[in-house]
């Protein structure tokens, strides 16, 4: 391996704005000319364009991810009394939302090799409280349309996606979002699409959803100083809008270049399978978007995958962890009365997984580099 130290960034933010520095700039000093900070035009152009890129009718901007499940899952009519199934193996703000919902969450394991929710499991903590599915579409994979439409239809549930790592990620011909009664992503400045702070947004294709969600946003009001719901302050702002406007254009070639990406380190981290690094499965071909490339660090390979990150960071590649403590063991929610062994899978690849570098741009000599970095431990 090179002994000159080479720094390889977990994300690379710099070099995807710089090329549109100045289409950036020019949409942010239009805002500040127009003063149009709230609700602006910027911001209804863009619900118009995400929406019609996911193939839906309706997208309505808010704050964050967070708000856009909890306030998504209210505009759906879900709330106290009602249970909503969603996975272990998730970010945190995932449980979040459904519990700023008012709603009851049921947490169920995942599949070991996709990291996505075993419906299978799921399929034994329905009741009859039971009245959402809230598939992850995690790292940037969708779970299966098809078997979530057979799931929710066999059990009579509404189906709310959380896409927040899955912008224009699709499966089976349909696009992330599009699949349920609705759905929520974020726009954290990391993901696929991001802004320059927190921004969230919901899609639906049903009107009675995206009007409630107007509304909720708005302080619960349906027009000015008119409070017919309780609502809150969620809105993204107009100039968060206007830079998602400047960088939606570009998604597609961007996921294009995370999923090439993603097949080098496959082809240079197969012979390593053998000695325990095993990608996260894909299922779904070129429309896995690669929010994250997720390796597991198996038993098999020589040393634990703390001690693989400590000797990555060393060689000056950045990776992380997604996510390290599994949402039931988290130590806030012990109330929810979940325990160590209650979802094995999840539990055994918070142990395994390893996030690697993934970004538009990840050079193949950069990727190169990343897998003789874990190879040399297998050598020594």
């Amino acid at each position: 391996m090179n002994t000159i130290l080479k720094k390889i960034p977990f994300v690379d933010l710099k070099s995807q704005h710089e090329p549109l520095q100045t289409e950036l700039q020019n949409a942010i000093q239009e805002i500040l000319e127009k003063g149009d900070f709230v609700l602006g035009e910027a911001l209804k152009k863009f619900e118009t364009s995400y929406a019609a890129a996911c193939g839906v009718k309706y997208a309505i901007g808010v704050a964050c991810g967070t708000d856009a499940i909890a306030l998504g899952l209210q505009a759906c009519g879900i709330g106290q009394g009602d249970e909503v199934i969603l996975p272990a193996n998730t970010f945190i703000a995932t449980l979040i939302g459904v519990l700023h919902s008012g709603a009851t969450p049921v947490l169920v394991d995942c599949d070991h090799e996709t990291a996505l929710i075993d419906l299978e499991t799921a399929q034994t903590a329905v009741t009859s409280k039971t009245k959402v599915i809230l598939p992850v579409h995690l790292y940037g994979q969708m779970v299966s349309p098809s078997k979530l439409k057979e799931f929710a239809k066999a059990n009579n549930l509404i189906i709310f996606e959380d896409a927040a790592q899955a912008h224009l990620a699709d499966r089976e011909g349909a696009f992330a979002g599009s699949v349920g009664t609705a759905a929520a992503f974020s726009f954290y400045p990391s993901k696929n699409l991001g802004c320059f702070g927190d921004g969230g947004i919901v899609i639906t294709n049903y009107p009675e959803v995206a009007n409630k969600m107007r509304t909720l946003r708005n302080y619960g009001a349906p027009r000015k100083y008119v409070h017919e719901q309780l609502g809150t302050n969620s809105r993204l702002d107009t100039i968060q809008a206007a830079v998602l406007n400047v960088k939606l254009p570009y998604l597609v070639d961007w996921n294009s270049d995370r999923n090439k990406a993603a097949q080098i380190y496959d082809t240079l981290l197969s012979p390593m399978t053998e000695k325990g690094i095993i990608p996260v499965k894909n299922l779904s071909g070129s429309g896995h978007i690669y929010h994250l490339y997720v390796i597991r660090v198996t038993d098999k390979f020589p040393i634990d995958r703390d001690t693989l990150k400590e000797k990555l960071t060393a060689a000056g590649i950045s990776v992380g962890i997604h996510y390290p403590i599994p949402c039931h063991l988290q130590p806030a929610y012990e109330n929810l009365g979940y325990t160590k062994g209650d979802f094995p899978n999840s539990e055994i690849l918070s142990q395994q997984i390893l996030s690697l570098p993934m970004y538009p741009g990840l050079s193949e000599e950069q990727i190169n580099y990343v897998v003789q970095a874990i190879s040399e431990v297998i050598n020594k």
